[in-house]
């Protein structure tokens, strides 16, 4: 599904959000505490933007890589990559959320962004990114959520339960010249996908709840956008005694 989608994820994301993904992230990665010289693991990186933002903020010395499991988001992260200057470039690789391929303590900060509700098991995946952090590193989840107060409840609901598939079906038609995408269907059922996937996601509180399970420290979040993202953020036990 994510393979059919690569060729207008970066067009719907920006439709769907009016643009405003692009302050999520930044958002999200100032709560990842990174600063130059770090290294970060992006996880289920789609094309690449929490990775690019992660990477400005890790240059010259640092290093961020970004891994997901569908090569067509790959390829368009990877040609963005390109385009930076080579300080400011993060390397991105095949890999599985459920089973990262890193050893433990790797990266100073773990990030997820508008992925974790895809994770086949939430807790496994979460419990991957913390694994691979250092002790006083950073896991950092951001992910849309479901508002729950009026008026924006009433809209939200109308956008992405009849909305967003509308966007997706033209997006589809769009697209149907390009095989790898998958034609219209194909694209319109991805995005039919989105709203089922954001309603059995855990609400804010119960997914701070997740984290803590994981063995997380300092499980903090803020919800924004009128309710409707929520970033969660956490540290990696140090081990040392209070």
């Amino acid at each position: 599904m994510f393979d059919r989608i690569a060729g207008v994820y970066d067009l719907m994301n920006t439709a769907m959000t009016a643009g405003l993904h692009h302050r999520w992230r930044a958002r999200a990665a100032d709560l990842a505490r990174l600063g130059p010289g770090d290294r970060a693991l992006d996880v289920a990186t789609g094309t690449g933007d929490l990775a690019l933002v992660l990477a400005a903020r890790v240059a010259p010395d640092g290093e961020v890589l970004g891994s997901d499991f569908a090569e067509g988001m790959l390829d368009r992260a990877r040609a963005k990559a390109q385009a930076l200057p080579e300080a400011r470039r993060p390397r991105f690789e095949w890999a599985d959320a459920m089973a990262l391929p890193y050893p433990d303590d790797s990266f100073d900060a773990a990030t997820v962004g508008f992925g974790a509700r895809n994770f086949g098991d939430l807790a496994r995946g979460l419990s991957e990114m913390v694994r691979v952090v250092r002790p006083g590193g950073s896991v950092v989840v951001l992910e849309i959520t479901s508002p729950t107060r009026p008026p924006l409840a009433q809209f939200y609901g109308l956008w992405f339960d009849r909305l967003v598939p509308a966007l997706g079906a033209a997006a589809g038609r769009v697209a149907a010249r390009a095989p790898r995408d998958g034609g219209a269907a194909g694209i319109a059922g991805a995005y039919s996908y989105l709203p089922s996937s954001v309603k059995r996601f855990p609400a804010p509180p119960a997914l701070a709840a997740e984290l803590e399970r994981t063995g997380l420290e300092q499980v903090r979040y803020v919800v924004t956008a009128g309710g409707i993202v929520a970033i969660h953020a956490g540290t990696v036990p140090s081990g040392e005694a209070a």
